[in-house]
């Protein structure tokens, strides 16, 4: 996969909210890369000065890939609830993340201390889901949860729940990504 592509797509779309001029040839653009049209799950995170601006993703596929990170980009730039929308004034402070999910896959395990003995870190991304509670990490976020019960123990507060949740053995789901990452000044619009 020519994982390059994809920051330049995320770049033109989130360009392209300031300046109508940044457009997509879909056609051109999908002849050369045909992965982009299988369906894709991906993940956008913006970061300003290295702390997090913005990050929205699909969990599942649902969608072309070419159009899964057009929406994501746009969302994680613009329509992230945890952010004001992007100004053009932080574009030169911006880095650019696409993480490309593989298909989730249920995680079995015994209980709690099973569960932390199965993750891998800095490799699983995990989904937890029980009831009304539903959140994720990517595997990046290993870099600053290092240890899985760390990990297990934010994952749980993400979803809304508290880290008891476990003793209720919640469903959790294991995926990894391929990501790609750069400047924003260095990333090439199409």
């Amino acid at each position: 996969m020519t994982n390059a592509i994809l920051l330049r797509i995320a770049k033109t779309a989130i360009l392209s909210k300031f300046d109508e001029n940044y457009t997509f040839d879909k056609e051109s653009i999908l002849n050369q890369y045909p992965f982009l049209e299988k369906d894709g799950a991906v993940f956008v995170t913006l970061k300003y000065d290295n702390d997090l601006r913005g990050c929205i993703g699909s969990i599942i596929s649902h969608r072309r890939l070419f159009d899964d990170v057009i929406h994501n980009a746009i969302s994680a730039g613009f329509n992230d609830p945890r952010f004001n929308p992007l100004s053009v004034e932080e574009l030169s402070h911006l880095s650019l993340e696409v993480s490309v999910l593989s298909e989730p896959k249920i995680l079995e395990y015994k209980g709690y201390n099973d569960l932390v003995q199965k993750i891998k870190p800095n490799k699983d991304g995990l989904i937890l889901k029980h009831g009304r509670f539903q959140g994720t990490f990517l595997p990046q976020v290993w870099e600053q949860l290092p240890s899985p019960e760390l990990f297990l123990e934010h994952l749980s507060m993400k979803a809304g729940a508290t880290p008891s949740i476990y003793s209720e053995h919640p469903t959790i789901y294991r995926y990894g990504v391929e990501h790609i990452e750069d400047s924003f000044d260095k990333i090439v619009p199409l």
